[in-house]
């Protein structure tokens, strides 16, 4: 009897997928059936899966050979999360106990966690572990039918849908065969559900112009203002305007929606940006990402898209705090004991909130019932490094009836987006060759600001003039210079024009005025 097997696996770290070799060996003893390399609580369970799917594939199990089966996961210092290991194991076992045909596994790599009947379940991320598979040079991947699609849209790669164990030994020993998985082309055609449209919108005229300034740069937004004046709604109609996802940036997205398991056979990836709206009493792992087996948070489920924050500070004061990296470096970083994971998370913030605890502080028409102190704790909750990282903070007051009766004003919502298209079209010229590759303003370091500004004399003047005077930040400085430089691209002006930097200016709040 052949006394050890080596076949291929992965193990998802972050959004990325790990090669994983796992190790059968069979000895002589009394039986006994060990998984070792750091395996958690779900993986060392598998061998009760795999004895029941092998039993009831027609297979002598582990269980019925007086010997002993030891399963090495290498390397041996990498935790082992999840039940994807199952099909590799049961595989190994197979080829170390010689019950199937000997066959190459050099070229090949198995994820998918077995049923009691030995049919297979999806898992998450295969799309990512597809990915290893092509970096690797791997020429085939053996994976549940359900997640055949989404892997399948990594090109270099044959996709093998597996049903269940006895459809793979078939196929394996050339006894018949599994079609191949056809590749999925990304299709953006479909319509999806793309939130309210802006055209529906009525009056709120400066809001709108202030979220196609968010949704041209990739801008973070504040919206403050009495309830019912229509906050929500914009936040929501800012994800129809924005420009549709790249194929790039289509597959990075999908990439975390695998790792969190949130892609389906029907909906193998996503066609349209993201607008991730979690309630205000999320706690910061399900918003930032982590756990014991970290998974992607609800700000790298926003990546490429928009978070939508309403009634910020009804949220946690920590769980408001641990967003100030990721929004200044795109990135979040969940560290554990052991090691530490990175996902992406460069999304668009808009936000919402009240003036006040009642909402009604400063209204014109409805008295406030809070006391001074009152208004203050509670516009404090935000605080002040936070608001330094929002390049738009705008008041929305109330709408009056007349004007919700009027026809809409101002630009339509193809207008808007075709202005933005245009816009997203010259700074997708402008960074066609930095690196690390960026797309949009909102994403340009202080140096790029200085060297793709392209200030005009005027707009010189107006900073010598004003900004030492208005107590500017340096991070607030580089932000007025993108936001300012995205107004200029929705006019198609190579040049930065004083006119450009006072709106950008206007759209960032100074000490005080929330509360007079």
């Amino acid at each position: 009897m052949k006394n050890i097997a080596r076949v291929f696996s992965a193990e998802l770290e972050g959004i990325d997928a790990r090669l994983i070799e796992v190790e059968v060996d069979i000895n002589v003893g009394l039986h006994s059936f060990n998984i070792v390399g750091l395996a958690d609580k779900a993986l060392s369970e598998s061998k009760e899966r795999i004895n029941a799917a092998l039993k009831n594939s027609g297979i002598k199990p582990p269980a019925k050979e007086n010997r002993r089966v030891t399963v090495n996961l290498a390397p041996a210092d990498v935790k082992k999360t999840g039940s994807q290991y199952d099909l590799a194991i049961a595989v190994g076992y197979l080829l170390a106990s010689e019950q199937i045909k000997n066959f190459s596994v050099n070229d090949k790599v198995f994820a998918g966690e077995l049923a009691l009947n030995g049919d297979l379940r999806p898992v998450s991320g295969a799309l990512n572990i597809a990915r290893l598979a092509q970096k690797k040079g791997f020429q085939r991947l053996f994976l549940p039918k359900e997640n055949a699609a989404e892997a399948a849209i990594i090109d270099g790669v044959e996709i093998t849908p597996v049903g269940n164990l006895s459809g793979l030994i078939a196929h394996l020993e050339e006894r018949s065969e599994i079609a191949a998985h056809p590749r999925t082309e990304l299709d953006f055609s479909a319509e999806g559900n793309q939130g309210a449209d802006i055209s529906e919108i009525k009056g709120q005229e400066v809001a709108k112009r202030a979220l196609a300034v968010a949704a041209a740069g990739g801008h973070n937004i504040l919206m403050f203002g009495p309830p019912g004046s229509g906050k929500t709604m914009l936040a929501q109609s800012l994800v129809s305007i924005l420009p549709p996802l790249s194929p790039e940036e289509a597959i990075e997205v999908s990439q975390i929606y695998s790792a969190a398991g949130l892609l389906t056979r029907e909906n193998p990836f996503l066609t349209h940006r993201p607008f991730r709206a979690p309630h205000h009493t999320a706690s910061p792992v399900a918003v930032v990402g982590g756990g014991p087996a970290p998974k992607p948070g609800e700000i790298s489920l926003a990546h490429n898209g928009v978070l939508f924050l309403d009634e910020l500070p009804e949220f946690r004061r920590d769980l408001l705090e641990s967003l100030r990296q990721p929004l200044e470096s795109g990135r979040v970083v969940v560290s554990r004991a052991r090691n530490s994971v990175s996902f992406p998370a460069r999304f668009t913030l808009a936000a919402a909130m009240n003036p006040c605890p009642c909402g009604y502080y400063n209204d014109p028409e409805k008295e406030c019932r809070c006391g001074a102190f009152e208004i203050f704790r509670y516009q404090k909750k935000i605080s002040g490094p936070l608001l330094d990282r929002i390049d738009i903070q705008i008041n929305v007051p109330r709408v009056k009836v007349a004007e919700l009766r009027s026809p809409s004003r101002g630009d339509s919502g193809k207008a808007i987006r075709e202005k933005i298209a245009a816009a997203r079209a010259a700074q997708k010229e402008r960074f066609a060759k930095t690196e690390p590759r960026i797309y949009a303003n909102s994403q340009m370091s202080s140096k790029q600001c200085e060297e793709l500004a392209d200030l005009s004399a005027d707009a010189e003047k107006l900073i010598k003039d004003l900004f030492d005077k208005a107590f500017v930040s340096g991070r607030g400085y580089y932000r007025i210079l993108k936001t300012a430089r995205t107004i200029a691209d929705l006019e198609g002006s190579q040049t930065l024009n004083a006119g450009h930097l006072a709106e950008a200016f206007q759209y960032r709040l100074r000490d005080g005025e929330m509360v007079s």
